[in-house]
């Protein structure tokens, strides 16, 4: 078991792809390079916040993890052991202590399972875990633990606003009792005003609980109330790796710069003032990313080299680490970057 300075997570220079095949013949004929060698280290008891892009492989980077997606390389440590080594009764051990709650709790809860069979279904797969006798009682606990009425058990899911299903759905990723919690944009479909109930509730079960997240958002406000870690992703690569404090307050990459400039002051007239980076053009195609720097064809900074070297993910200051040719030029130099070839 993993102490509390040794890595409870691991992934290691991870590619995940998926193949285009041509509509004649079904040929490949290309790939899209969802996850380009990422690697990053998660301790127990810690939330590492991965924020990006649509479109950068923030949930196909969680999918892999999990084991739903299967990578052309890489590894993902679990307490010290490869899972894709793994296989039969120790891999079933494992999964179950990595849990995952969805994005969407309109679509990722079966409509026509009560409550109380949705929670208990992981128990049928992983027998063992809870004594058959002890299910309801169980449900009822989960349930009150995550604030929902124990006696709506044998309810349905439509019978429950998008914030109740979304506490059903972290009740269901407890109830093997893991020790890693992936949670892929958990709030990003709910009203405001809940989010916030939500946030707490998930912090809240990380006290009580001991748990380690995996949290992915692309709203950076929700990443700083939650996370004591930071990763940035884009096009499929980590640009920037440091502490919740280290990246709001003095963000190194380019990108990430970008990202902090768009995010709403709530007081701006007792805000400094402060200049907004707007990226030209979109994201490029992952299935043919620039060369160099993924990032150069939307960065103000870029250089000659940018487009024949590609910067590696080097530590500036303890524990922060950025992948950026020239961090050292000064920031939010421009309102606007121009597109480079």
């Amino acid at each position: 078991m993993a102490s509390q300075g040794d890595p409870l997570l691991s992934v290691r220079d991870l590619h995940t792809s998926f193949p285009i095949r041509s509509a004649l013949l079904r040929r490949e004929v290309g790939r899209v390079q969802a996850v380009s060698g990422v690697s990053f280290d998660l301790r127990p008891g810690r939330t590492l916040g991965l924020v990006g892009e649509s479109g950068s492989g923030k949930t196909t980077l969680a999918r892999t993890i999990i084991g739903l997606e299967r990578p052309e390389s890489g590894q993902v440590l679990f307490d010290g052991r490869d899972l894709f080594a793994m296989s039969g009764a120790e891999l079933r051990r494992t999964r179950r202590q990595i849990q995952m709650i969805f994005q969407d709790p309109y679509s990722s809860l079966n409509p026509r399972l009560t409550v109380e069979q949705i929670i208990s279904e992981a128990w049928v797969i992983h027998p063992g875990v809870v004594p058959r006798n002890r299910w309801s009682a169980e449900v009822k606990d989960l349930l009150a633990r995550v604030g929902l009425n124990p006696d709506h058990a044998d309810r349905y899911p439509h019978q429950f606003s998008g914030g109740q299903r979304q506490r059903i759905g972290i009740a269901r990723a407890l109830a093997l009792r893991p020790r890693l919690v992936i949670c892929d944009e958990p709030v990003s479909a709910l009203d405001v005003s809940v989010q916030a109930q939500v946030l707490n509730l998930l912090i809240d079960l990380q006290a009580d609980l001991g748990l380690t997240y995996l949290f992915i958002s692309h709203d950076l406000s929700v990443v700083r109330h939650v996370s004591d870690e930071v990763a940035v992703m884009y096009l499929g690569k980590i640009v920037e790796t440091g502490t919740v404090d280290q990246i709001f307050a003095t963000p190194v990459h380019p990108y990430t710069q970008a990202l902090l400039s768009a995010v709403p002051v709530p007081r701006p007239w007792d805000a400094p003032p402060r200049q907004q980076i707007v990226l030209a053009g979109d994201i490029p195609s992952p299935v043919s990313p620039p060369s160099g720097c993924r990032f150069r064809t939307r960065c103000w900074k870029a250089q000659p080299r940018c487009a024949e070297d590609e910067p590696a993910l080097t530590d500036r200051l303890a524990d922060h680490r950025s992948a950026c040719h020239f961090p050292e030029l000064p920031a939010h130099t421009a309102t606007a970057s121009a597109a480079r070839p």
